[in-house]
């Protein structure tokens, strides 16, 4: 009878293992920018709403200024839709290029607001004076959060922003541009729960050859074949993610095939996160993660 009951119960505890490893599976959700429909974008703010609206991962963009300072900014420069110049001097499209954070130190940079601006593409956007924050000001901020209303420490994601042939004018090269990145994860002790996201390859090949525990997300906005772009990065990685008119079920088998997560961007309405969950991605980047709420 005993040669029976043990098989029994390993069979038993394996498919106890086996279903509460799938519970575990979590759908990623990607506060962009924070949560930039509803607060001023790549804020401390906008990090907190998004962690208080159900994100599980802060995606941002950062920075290099003329100080060697990370500095959360989508632009290398003060983007006229969202930036009031401290002197008053109009910022317009025009312009704006000429408003250079790489040229600038982070004293200067905090001097300018880019909250009370309004935007006519977030209607629903609170408006208050608020500056671009320092990386690690904002990690401090929001792991104090965290830690206060007791919830899960957050996942980052954060993007080196590097213009192309923009190398000496409005950022560092690829090399350093990581390496200052990377101090701060070091530092902070960040390195499990953070994955450098780009478009630029280059940054993506020097983080994956110095630096090859820390996971890469590939940025895609150009209808180009998996396969190609893969072999231009030269390696796998972790995440891929598409502009969200690009996924179809033909890129997400072909990237689940390859061990690679699919997360699209930017996704905003409720009727795109169902048929994109339908799919099998693992995970959106949205401007809005309380559109997760109103799943059923």
């Amino acid at each position: 009878m005993r040669k029976f009951i043990l098989p029994i119960l390993l069979l038993a505890v394996t498919i106890q293992i086996s279903f509460a490893q799938k519970k575990t599976v979590l759908f990623e959700v990607q506060g962009n920018r924070g949560a930039r429909g509803l607060m001023p974008e790549n804020t401390i703010p906008s990090m907190i709403k998004a962690l208080e609206n159900g994100a599980t991962t802060l995606k941002m963009e950062v920075v290099i200024t003329k100080d060697k300072q990370v500095v959360v900014s989508q632009e290398p420069y003060f983007n006229h839709t969202i930036s009031i110049s401290p002197s008053g001097e109009e910022i317009t499209l025009k312009n704006e290029k000429k408003f250079n954070i790489y040229k600038m130190n982070y004293d200067e940079v905090r001097q300018f607001d880019v909250g009370s601006k309004p935007n006519a593409r977030f209607p629903h956007q609170e408006k208050f004076r608020v500056e671009k924050p320092l990386l690690n000001d904002l990690i401090d901020k929001v792991e104090i959060f965290s830690a206060k209303k007791k919830k899960t420490k957050p996942h980052y994601n954060i993007e080196t922003k590097l213009i192309r042939k923009g190398d000496g004018e409005f950022q560092p090269s690829p090399e350093e541009y990581v390496e200052l990145v990377m101090e701060i994860i070091k530092t902070k002790k960040l390195e499990k729960r953070v994955t450098i996201h780009s478009f630029d390859i280059r940054s993506l090949q020097y983080l994956h050859e110095k630096y090859p525990h820390i996971p890469t997300s590939l940025g895609i906005d150009e209808k180009e074949d998996f396969e190609n772009n893969i072999k231009a990065l030269g390696f796998t990685p972790t995440i891929y993610s598409p502009y969200m008119p690009l996924v179809g079920k033909g890129l997400v088998d072909k990237c689940h095939a390859a061990g690679v997560k699919i997360i699209p961007w930017t996704v905003n309405t409720v009727k795109d996160i169902v048929y994109l969950k339908n799919l099998g991605v693992d995970g959106i980047v949205t401007d809005y993660p309380n559109l997760m709420t109103e799943l059923k």
